[in-house]
Formats: structure tokens, C-alpha cells, sequence
């Protein structure tokens, strides 16, 4: 996700919902791979960082799509447009220093407390 999209999610967001971006959000991060154990072992390794890891699972395939895995992990975070950009390549750049295949992106909601 570029700087571009991320600009229109946050745009998006204020728009259409009223959930306070200045404030801490609960900011998922996913991973995926074909194979769980370089997602086992990075989630550890993020867990070491202050993450949540939420699961490593297996998704509902279609029909004929090849088999992965997908490592979700979350943390309360403050992010601006450029705090996110840099949260994206360094996990990125996490995700290929440790075999896993694919940073996949990340999704946001409110901290539930």
C-alpha cells in the first residue's frame, strides 16, 4: 500500500465513521506464507516487539486456490499517514529478513476497552 492509499484510507475513515485517528487504534498486520512455521517464527519475534498475536491460520480457499497461511497480529498504536508508510516497509522489510513470503497489509478499528 503506497503513501496515495493510504492517504485515501485515512480520508475514508474520517469520512465515514467517527473513530478518533489522533488517538491509540487498534492496527492489525498480516503475514502470509505456504507454509506456517516462517510465520510462527516471526509472530514470536513481533511478540518480542509489544504485538498481540492474534493466530496463524489457514484461510477458506476457492475453488483451486493453492493452499497458505496467514500470520495476524495487532497493537494499539497512534499512526499519521507517514507513521503508517514507515510502519509498512519496516514490516516489509521484517517479513523478508525472516523467509516469510508476503507482508500482506493491515486493517484498523477502535480499541475496544
Amino acid at each position: 500500500m503506497d503513501i496515495a492509499a493510504i492517504n485515501e484510507m485515512f480520508a475514508n475513515i474520517r469520512e465515514n465513521t467517527d473513530w478518533d485517528l489522533e488517538g491509540p487504534m487498534l492496527w492489525g498486520y498480516f503475514f502470509v506464507n505456504t507454509t506456517p512455521a516462517p510465520l510462527q517464527a516471526l509472530g514470536e519475534k513481533l511478540v518480542e516487539q509489544g504485538y498481540t498475536l492474534v493466530e496463524v491460520f489457514e484461510p477458506d480457499l476457492e475453488e483451486g486456490e493453492a493452499p497458505y497461511h496467514v500470520l495476524h497480529v495487532e497493537r494499539a498504536e497512534v499512526h499519521s499517514v507517514e507513521s503508517l508508510d514507515a510502519r509498512n516497509q519496516e514490516l516489509q522489510a521484517l517479513a523478508e529478513q525472516n523467509g516469510v513470503e508476503d507482508y500482506d497489509g493491515m486493517d484498523v478499528g477502535p480499541v475496544e476497552l
